[in-house]
């Protein structure tokens, strides 16, 4: 199965809002959305236009688009972004037919690279909703420690919820992907 991680493009955009606004209810809930606080498509397309046009150092959100044997399938993307520091990662497959197949490690694999070179991060975190077991499965896989489990909320679009904690340093990934 060849995998690619490229950054969003224009031409992504719809796919990406059809994801957050047509997508089973019960996938959404089991990543921890509450799906009265998801924004409007409208709002999507917007936020995603400005964040392709705004440079790095200006960035609150960024987008990487995964493809399977050349096709998008998902993405990964960051927010919390402070340049030069750190930020948190978030793992999307679009359809329950590419999830549980194992390439959602490769992809995430080859996304780490963009985060730390485009953002200069000393430190990238994830913290999936504990209940949610993909991401959580995949994440010490490929090299992120463990923190702690905590009770946030930890999106503009999630509900209270019990998160886990992982972490990549920069160090951690010059020594397992470099």
């Amino acid at each position: 199965m060849k995998t690619n991680v490229r950054e969003i493009e224009p031409k992504d955009i719809p796919h990406i809002a059809d994801y957050w606004t047509l997508s089973d209810s019960d996938h959404m809930v089991g990543m921890g959305v509450d799906l009265d606080k998801l924004p409007t498509r409208e709002g999507l397309t917007e936020m995603l236009i400005q964040q392709i046009a705004s440079p790095y150092k200006n960035k609150e959100s960024y987008a990487l688009i995964w493809e399977i044997a050349g096709k998008a399938v998902g993405h990964c993307n960051i927010n919390q972004i402070e340049y030069g520091k750190q930020a948190h990662m978030h793992l999307h497959l679009w359809s329950a037919r590419t999830r549980k197949k194992g390439a959602g490690s490769a992809l995430v694999k080859q996304s780490i690279p963009f985060f730390f070179k485009n953002f200069e991060l000393e430190t990238l975190y994830c913290e999936p909703y504990a209940l949610n077991p993909a991401p959580n499965k995949t994440l010490p896989k490929i090299g992120f420690e463990f923190v702690k489990t905590l009770r946030t909320i930890p999106g503009a679009s999630c509900f209270e919820q019990d998160v886990n904690q992982w972490i990549l340093t920069k160090e951690e990934f010059r020594n397992k992907f470099m």
